[in-house]
């Protein structure tokens, strides 16, 4: 699954960018207050991607 189709998903459920590292970026759910880092790959495994949705509390994409 592509980098930035997930982050627009995490950004359409309310999650919000906390901070850019080198290697990943920082995630923050409001609601849930919970974070989660999502590599800066132009892949991400879609494994990785569910486990990022669920850690957030967003919920899943259907694109898998």
């Amino acid at each position: 699954m592509k980098r930035r189709l997930l982050i627009s998903h995490l950004h359409k459920h309310g999650c919000l960018l906390l901070r850019e590292g080198k290697k990943h970026s920082v995630f923050y759910n409001p609601k849930t207050e919970k974070t989660s880092t999502v590599p800066r790959h132009t892949e991400v495994s879609n494994m990785l991607a569910r486990k990022i949705c669920k850690d957030l509390g967003a919920p899943q994409l259907r694109q898998w």
